[in-house]
């Protein structure tokens, strides 16, 4: 996947397989989209890749309302939960996009970026499969980098906002963690863009 073959035409990531979520409204009429927002994420947590009985991803099932509660005894933990992403990378780089970037997907919870509150009036949500504790792989950084890239041109002010979950929910939220290296996705954007 690279930058040049990545586009987005009407909220829509040319490159992602789209599976539509339930979990999502309008964003409040006249907002900007001005901020990406990296959370990771994990079922169960630091298990990678589980599917449920129908072969459904558990991360795509909990977004789609469609995670079995009885699965596994962390699921009872978060059960009811309704929450979305606008997009999920795997840790393979497969890209899925639950909610268009025009509307206001449910990822960020309560939030405040520079002392705005309500993240997901104004923000992307980008979920990479992974945990805290264990570092991300190198095609979920090439193809985070390369979206990223797709995003600034499409939503500019974005430009100078890109943060953590933690960042906007601190004390609430850890992720995308310590192993997350930000110097070298904020390099991988700038070489992109040189293409």
């Amino acid at each position: 996947m690279s930058a040049s073959v990545i586009n987005i035409e009407a909220g829509r990531l040319s490159s992602a397989t789209w599976l539509a979520s339930p979990n999502f409204n309008e964003r409040p009429k006249g907002m900007s989209i001005d901020t990406i927002v990296i959370h990771n994420i994990s079922l169960p947590p630091d298990d990678f890749g589980g599917l449920d009985s129908n072969g459904l991803h558990y991360v795509k099932a909990l977004f789609t309302n469609q995670l079995d509660w009885n699965a596994h005894s962390y699921f009872k933990t978060i059960e009811g939960a309704e929450v979305s992403a606008h997009l999920l990378i795997e840790r393979n780089g497969a890209v899925t996009q639950f909610v268009s970037f025009d509307k206001r997907a449910w990822h960020a919870g309560k939030s405040s970026y520079l002392g705005r509150p309500e993240c997901n009036d104004y923000s992307i949500g980008i979920e990479l499969e992974g945990s805290d504790f264990q570092a991300f792989t190198d095609e979920q950084y090439t193809v985070l980098a390369d979206i990223i890239a797709a995003i600034y041109h499409a939503y500019p002010k974005t430009r100078r906002h890109l943060t953590g979950h933690s960042d906007i929910a601190p004390g609430r939220k850890t992720d995308p963690g310590e192993y997350f290296d930000w110097v070298r996705l904020r390099e991988t954007i700038n070489q992109n863009s040189k293409r």
